[in-house]
């Protein structure tokens, strides 16, 4: 080689390497540095493959390509395979070379694609930076058919000028996509800490999510027993379906990471609480923008906090079940305290006001007693308010506060339970203080002394059957004095969606039934 060819040689480096460090766009640098490497070199047409995941590949830039490869929007250039990239990919093309037959071109002529403008072969030259490769580069000019050993390692210099450029580039955009990420996710964040339910986490997620990170759709599922129930979506399956995962997409789930599908179109992210898997979330990414490596970093972010925020909402509804339990204590003790101890007051005038008048004034003496008579109810009734007010206790089981507070209302229970499983506190609380009305109303209107129990599990959930056999009531008398009663226990009920009955009619009984649906896992999990 000359001095002025190596003089030559190094200037084309020299702008070659000025070109690639004026872009940090990918797309943009590689289409720059092709046409200006193909200006200085003097060749006619060249264009870059970048191949990152076999067997795909993509035509990142082309500049001259004869009619016969560029029609369609250059489709004989993105689609099919040729001998270049099969040696790429079989890792046999560490050199530049030249390549005698090119598929792509004899196909063209073959096929009468169009002109080739004299175009029969062409050089390959590896893209990389010593430790990675990223693709090709391949040049030709009309009836050129063989490059010579200085052409191929000028063009190899600069293969790897090329290859270091797209390894920086590619961490400068990583970089840029990290950033911009977080800050998307900060303020996704922000809108999600405000949920104070789980459906209303869910439904934030799904549609801020979208508009943020401009997702495909999203889809939130939660964990009920062995399989995942969607309850907010912004595709088009229907909420409150169970998922479509797999068994072998389950047992990725449930393994707490983050899984990406291969081609990136999709994530899945897990949300755990107590090292337990309660629920996923599955993204689809936006249309040709696919997850990278870099997104799993946020995504994994991103499942950490949908946790912390499910654990904040858990904290947040005991903190309610807390307050409520320390109103009851203090109202029970209110009432103790002042009204209950001047209805016992007042009770004991009375009968001694009766003792008194009644020698004298007998008329005087029979409404004293029913003063005294209606301060006794009044007294009892009270007392069974108090009673109800009381923080639920039943750390010794339902069964025996149900007893209790039969025993209380002076009466005889016959209970009919199989087992009592570990039911959640909300479940069990909910079937005490139904018992607990239940019983109120066989004292007060049945006029009976005993009370039938029955309690069952199902797989769908637990079901309360309270019965007695005294006076019963008509339609139209439930809508009289017991409407308080049975509109409490509706109301309870209502809250859990569960179901609630009453039959009833004079001589008959009563006969109150309640099913409360919940799934053991996911239950169980919250409590």
């Amino acid at each position: 080689m000359s001095g002025y060819e190596r003089v030559e040689e190094l200037n084309i480096m020299k702008v070659i390497a000025e070109t690639l460090n004026r872009c940090n766009d990918l797309t943009v640098m590689l289409q720059t540095v092709l046409e200006k490497l193909l200006q200085l070199t003097k060749l006619e047409a060249g264009w870059i493959f970048l191949v990152d995941d076999q067997p795909e590949y993509q035509l990142a830039a082309y500049h001259g390509l004869p009619p016969a490869l560029s029609w369609g929007n250059q489709k004989p250039m993105c689609s099919g395979d040729c001998y270049c990239l099969s040696r790429y990919r079989n890792g046999k093309l560490n050199e530049p070379v030249n390549i005698i037959e090119c598929k792509r071109l004899n196909d063209a002529i073959e096929k009468s694609w169009g002109e080739t403008y004299g175009i029969t072969h062409h050089a390959t030259i590896p893209l990389g930076d010593g430790a990675d490769s990223f693709g090709l580069l391949n040049v030709a000019s009309p009836r050129k058919e063989k490059f010579s050993e200085e052409e191929l390692t000028l063009l190899q210099s600069l293969g790897y000028q090329i290859g270091t450029a797209i390894r920086r580039t590619r961490l400068y955009q990583e970089e840029q996509r990290r950033a911009e990420n977080y800050e998307k996710l900060n303020e996704l964040m922000g809108t999600l800490w405000s949920a104070s339910e789980l459906t209303e986490l869910a439904k934030l997620l799904v549609e801020e999510g979208q508009k943020i990170f401009q997702w495909s759709y999203a889809n939130f599922y939660i964990r009920e027993e062995e399989t995942f129930v969607l309850i907010a979506s912004e595709s088009e399956e229907d909420v409150g379906s169970p998922s479509t995962f797999g068994t072998s997409e389950h047992s990725a789930i449930l393994t707490e990471k983050i899984e990406l599908s291969r081609d990136g179109s999709s994530g899945k992210l897990p949300i755990i609480r107590h090292q337990q898997v309660l629920g996923v979330v599955v993204i689809r990414a936006p249309l040709q923008n696919p997850f990278r490596e870099s997104d799993k970093e946020m995504l994994e972010a991103l499942a950490r906090h949908l946790s912390l925020v499910y654990e904040s909402i858990a904290l947040q509804e005991k903190r309610q079940e807390l307050l409520l339990h320390e109103e009851r204590k203090r109202l029970a003790r209110d009432l103790h305290d002042s009204v209950n101890q001047k209805l016992f007051s007042l009770s004991l005038t009375a009968k001694g006001a009766k003792e008194i008048v009644g020698k004298y004034d007998a008329s005087l003496g029979e409404l004293m007693d029913d003063m005294w008579l209606m301060s006794q109810q009044s007294l009892k009734e009270m007392r069974s308010l108090i009673w109800q007010l009381r923080p639920v206790g039943l750390e010794e089981g339902l069964l025996s506060a149900l007893k209790k507070y039969a025993d209380h209302l002076d009466l005889r229970v016959h209970f009919d339970v199989e087992r009592l499983p570990d039911w959640p506190r909300q479940i069990e609380e909910t079937l005490w203080r139904i018992g607990q009305e239940a019983m109120n109303n066989v004292s007060k209107h049945a006029n009976v002394k005993e009370v039938n129990i029955r309690i069952d599990e199902t797989k769908q959930g637990v079901g309360m059957q309270v019965s007695d056999e005294g006076d019963g009531f008509s339609d139209k008398q439930s809508n009289g004095k017991q409407t308080l009663g049975l509109t409490s226990m509706r109301e309870r009920v209502d809250l859990l969606q569960g179901d609630f009955s009453i039959r009833s009619a004079h001589g008959r009984g009563t006969n109150v039934e309640i099913f409360l649906p919940y799934k053991k896992e996911r239950e169980r999990d919250q409590s």
